[in-house]
């Protein structure tokens, strides 16, 4: 199962086409640049960017905090010195949305961020008013991750499906799922978009 890659771009250039007001500079935090899934959702963001509202966006860097707390902090206050006109930063992981969340808060920029995050860390930032730098976030559903788990699980042993891409299953009240293609030659099963926090 996963989090699917288009949703969670196409989430997260939601959020700050609508935190920046549809227009301006914004930048990206993310882990390493070799973090596959981080990859794959800037990617995903950078291809939703084509679509004609997006087009006074200005994605002026993705800088890299390795997962790092320090190394995460010291790229968002470059990111502050070196876009004086930035009006957002979007930084799916969870450390690095923790990390520039309180450089934001404590130097009470005007920046706001966004991104992926775990709600019992971020619970201090997330408002929307100036007092605090995330407006809101974003993570999967780990309720809704355990039931699809669990009702593929059951499919699989009951023989409803085998695993293979085309198969299709009830996954009671979460609805009907199939299963498909990965981009990793293997197949998944996609929960849908993110749960905004």
């Amino acid at each position: 199962m996963a989090a699917g890659i288009k949703e969670i771009g196409q989430a997260l250039m939601e959020a700050v086409n609508d935190i920046s007001g549809g227009e301006g500079d914004w930048a990206i935090l993310s882990a390493t640049s070799q973090a596959t899934n981080q990859n794959a959702w800037i990617e995903s963001m950078k291809e939703v960017m084509k679509e004609e509202k997006y087009s006074k966006l200005n994605l002026v860097e993705v800088a890299y905090g390795d997962d790092e707390p320090q190394k995460s902090t010291d790229q968002t206050q470059a990111l502050l010195s070196k876009y004086p006109d930035l009006k957002v930063i979007c930084a799916p992981t969870t450390v690095g949305i923790n990390a520039a969340a309180k450089v934001l808060q404590d130097e009470k920029s005007k920046v706001k961020l966004t991104g992926l995050g775990l709600p019992s860390e971020m619970a201090e930032y997330i408002g929307d008013d100036e007092a605090h730098s995330c407006p809101y976030m974003y993570l999967w559903n780990p309720l809704d991750v355990g039931y699809l788990g669990a009702y593929t699980s059951m499919a699989l042993v009951e023989g409803k499906i085998t695993g293979k891409a085309g198969d299709k299953f009830k996954a009671g009240e979460m609805g009907d799922y199939q299963v498909i293609e990965a981009s990793d030659g293997g197949t998944e099963i996609i929960l849908g978009p993110p749960l905004q926090i």
